[in-house]
């Protein structure tokens, strides 16, 4: 693997300050607020009035496949950067768009079922993944996404050879190729999954683990993570209450382990998952960048 030789591991634990952890609207502040920060009614004015006259920011196709599911994290960072978010299932009927052209990127969320699985919503989604790859646009394969991501470009998804599943936090490591394209990397992330998948032939390798060696990877503007940044406090009290049963497997995590390693290991996500994802929308399609060029 390319990155069990790489001795920046240090470089995973990156400042973590104000700028680089994810703020939401509705947080309540502590202290006084300096005074060089208090803005005018003259300055209030002046933003309202930008933000009136800016161009909206295109949305982003997010794809979920239970009536429950939800965007968590990755849906509230999107929207913290400005975008709007074009929910749809294609399990209930939702169809899928013809071109990424309205679109800033595409997310395919996890879900209980495999990339394997025969249904035609599968066999729909694992197909449609030809357009962001054709228009190199930027797309995001989360667990499920990333395994459907895997078999488009023809790896195979498969249950580990001994049993084992990954349900709770688990160390990764970054390759060189994986901090070259967003440093800060936490060295441990959330997971809930038994299968995984190999490289795809040409893809390149950005994080490796051990019982499921490929965590992280990407094809020019597509990116696949067998983990889920996604998850937030409320979806790991809901997935650790109704999938207890997933705790009977060999190799998770007991349930007082999630929220305990959460406490060790989630700023360090939060803040890498910023950073990805204000990278990962600034690809543009190279057809773009080559009529820029002309």
């Amino acid at each position: 693997m390319i990155a069990a030789k790489n001795k920046s591991m240090s470089s995973q634990s990156s400042k973590i300050n104000a700028e680089t952890v994810l703020h939401f609207p509705g947080g309540v502040a502590t202290g006084q607020v300096p005074r060089s920060e208090v803005l005018s009614s003259q300055q209030v004015l002046s933003s309202q009035a930008a933000s009136a006259t800016a161009e909206p920011l295109p949305p982003v196709l997010i794809v979920l496949h239970q009536e429950t599911s939800t965007p968590g994290r990755v849906g509230n960072a999107l929207r913290a950067l400005g975008h709007r978010l074009d929910i749809r299932r294609p399990r209930f009927g939702d169809p899928l768009p013809k071109t990424l052209d309205g679109h800033a990127g595409a997310v395919i969320f996890g879900g209980p079922m495999s990339a394997n699985d025969p249904d035609d919503f599968v066999r729909q989604e694992i197909d449609w993944i030809a357009v962001p790859l054709r228009e190199q646009r930027p797309f995001l394969g989360i667990c499920l996404g990333a395994q459907m991501l895997a078999m488009q470009l023809g790896a195979k998804v498969a249950p580990h050879p001994e049993g084992r599943a990954q349900i709770g936090y688990y160390p990764i490591r970054p390759t060189a190729a994986g901090l070259a394209i967003c440093p800060g990397w936490p060295d441990h992330v959330y997971h809930w999954h038994r299968e995984g998948f190999e490289l795809p032939a040409g893809a390149e390798l950005l994080a490796e683990g051990s019982d499921f060696p490929v965590e992280a990877f990407r094809t020019e503007h597509c990116f696949g993570f067998q983990f889920h940044p996604d998850v937030t406090y409320a979806m790991m009290h809901r997935w650790t209450t109704r999938g207890h049963a997933r705790f009977e497997l060999p190799g998770a995590r007991e349930r007082h382990h999630h929220f305990a390693d959460r406490a060790v290991h989630d700023v360090t996500e939060r803040a890498w998952l910023k950073a990805f994802l204000d990278g990962w929308l600034a690809r543009a399609p190279l057809s773009v960048m080559s009529e820029a060029a002309e």
